[in-house]
Order: structure tokens, then C-alpha cells, then sequence
């Protein structure tokens, strides 16, 4: 089952085919399913389109990648005893791919790999030992907030940054995020929400927020909140400035 999950675009993911291979369904049956489920467009980033060529004939056929949420929405309507251990065994293969990506090593198979990784992240720990000599307390402070899963506004970040040291406000840490292309700077709709780029690193997440007017039009004010890796990503960004 180690095959179920795979890595694609440094995410842990299965496809379509896999699904309909181990679940015994059509898979023209499962890329149907799919489609309705992509009609909600909250389940979009959930699923990529892509291709496959098939081994006996060499033509390609459309099919997707899923993630854990997507796979997770996909297999509610699997039904029956056989369908319950095949979900729990691919929850195992997306925690052991996730792992992986995470640590950067495999999950060793046999004693051999596991003494093999031993000593790699004996090293890697001798390493950052040395690194957090350097830079404590500041550091360990930056580090911990990577694995933060609560999402915090720019103006509390500036607050963070300066406890660290850093001297900035708000307006300026605004300023800064939108002259280095983390905040969109053109004047619109979207003035001060994360760029593309910014979005692809994982560094912001936004929340929207409906508001009623009084005239009974409604309007969508959209907050970008910094996200745990983004809080650390920041926060290195100016204690390596300040070290310079």
C-alpha cells in the first residue's frame, strides 16, 4: 500500500486511478464523482487536473491528483467493511508520506534504515545545536512559531518582530510586505491581500468576511492572517536583517 500516497509538488497526494484501482470502482465512475464534487468551489484546491498514459495502448486519459481533504470528501460514499480498511490504510500512507516530506527522510522499512537514519538526524541535530548557539534566544523563538497552526494579523506580527528586537509598526511592516511582493500594492479590491507568490509558499491564508449594507448589497472584505510558517519565514527575514 506504500504506493497509495505519492509525492507531487512537495505535497502528499494519491490520484484518481489509484482511488478507483484499490476501491474496486470504474474510473470513469470516480472522475464523474469528482466533477460534482468541484462544482462546490471550496473543494478546489483539492484537486489538479492532469493526464496519464495508459501501458497497453500509449494514449493518454485525463485524471486527478487529491490530496488528504479531497481523498477524505472522495471516499465518504465508500461504503462497507473491505472500503472502511481501505481508508484507513491510505490515512496511514498520507501520514507516512507527510512525515517524510516534513522530516525529509523516509520512515525506515528495516533496523539497518532506522540505524542509517539515527545517525543522519544525529547530525542534523549536532547542526542545529551549533545554529541555536548563535542565534538563541531569537531563534528558538522563530523556530517554535513554525509549527503554530494559528493564523495571526500583520499588526500582530509587527507587535512580535519588535519584542524581537526589530523596530516597526504595522503601517511599515505593510509597507514592506507590498514593496517586496509578499501584499498586492495596486489600488483595487484586492490592494493589501497576499500575492500569488506569497500564497504559494504558505506564508499567508485570508479570511473573508460578508458585510450586509444598508442599501442590501452585500460586499466581501477579505483579511490576509499570517500563518505559522509565515510568522517564522518573517521573523527570520528581519533577525537576519538586523544581524547584518
Amino acid at each position: 500500500m506504500n504506493e497509495l500516497v505519492i509525492m507531487h509538488n512537495k505535497q502528499a497526494v494519491t490520484s484518481s486511478n489509484r482511488v478507483a484501482n484499490v476501491f474496486g470502482k470504474e474510473h470513469r465512475n470516480v472522475l464523474a464523482t469528482i466533477g460534482g464534487l468541484l462544482k462546490n468551489q471550496h473543494t478546489q484546491h483539492m484537486f489538479t487536473k492532469s493526464t496519464y498514459v495508459n501501458e497497453q495502448n500509449g494514449q493518454s486519459y485525463p485524471m486527478y491528483y487529491m490530496n488528504r481533504d479531497g481523498f477524505t470528501l472522495l471516499a465518504m460514499g465508500f461504503t462497507g467493511k473491505k472500503a472502511l480498511q481501505f481508508k484507513i490504510q491510505y490515512i496511514q500512507a498520507f501520514n507516512s508520506m507527510e512525515t517524510q516530506i516534513r522530516t525529509g527522510y523516509a520512515i525506515p522499512g528495516s533496523y539497518a534504515e532506522a540505524l542509517k537514519l539515527a545517525a543522519n538526524q544525529a547530525e542534523k541535530i549536532e547542526q542545529q545545536k551549533q545554529t541555536i548557539a548563535i542565534q538563541a534566544p531569537k531563534a528558538l523563538f522563530a523556530d517554535a512559531v513554525a509549527t503554530s497552526h494559528t493564523t495571526i494579523l500583520v499588526g500582530d506580527l509587527a507587535k512580535v518582530i519588535k519584542q524581537n528586537g526589530v523596530d516597526i509598526g504595522a503601517k511599515r511592516l505593510f509597507a514592506w510586505l507590498r514593496e517586496q511582493g509578499y501584499l498586492i500594492k495596486r489600488i483595487g479590491a484586492d490592494y493589501n491581500s497576499p500575492t500569488q507568490r506569497a500564497m504559494e509558499l504558505g506564508l499567508f491564508e485570508v479570511k473573508e468576511t460578508a458585510i450586509s449594507h444598508s442599501d442590501g448589497h452585500v460586499t466581501v472584505q477579505k483579511t490576509p492572517k499570517v500563518t505559522g510558517k509565515g510568522q517564522q519565514y518573517f521573523i527570520n527575514k528581519f533577525l537576519q536583517k538586523e544581524a547584518v
